[in-house]
């Protein structure tokens, strides 16, 4: 992940959240690769809806984060899924 928008993504969290916030990951993923994203939040339920075709799952986490640190940490993460899209 580039640099810069990783600091500038921390800016605008501190920004526009106070910490600890709620936090709604919304992430697409091709359908099969879902259960690595939901792997990302293991103690949490998460949202599943399947596009018109099937070919895509969107995955959606509503979760209390501590810090703007922790929100970037998953979105480091998730970003080694291959085929990811993070809304």
């Amino acid at each position: 992940m580039d640099p810069n928008w990783i600091d500038s993504f921390r800016e605008k969290l501190d920004q526009h959240y106070t910490w600890p916030a709620l936090y709604v990951f919304k992430f697409i993923v091709p359908a099969g690769r879902e259960e690595e994203v939901k792997q990302l939040f293991p103690l949490h339920a998460s949202m599943e809806k399947s596009s018109k075709q099937g070919n895509y799952k969107s995955v959606t986490v509503e979760m209390i984060m501590s810090s703007g640190e922790a929100v970037l940490d998953i979105y480091i993460r998730a970003s080694r899924i291959e085929g990811i899209v993070a809304l």
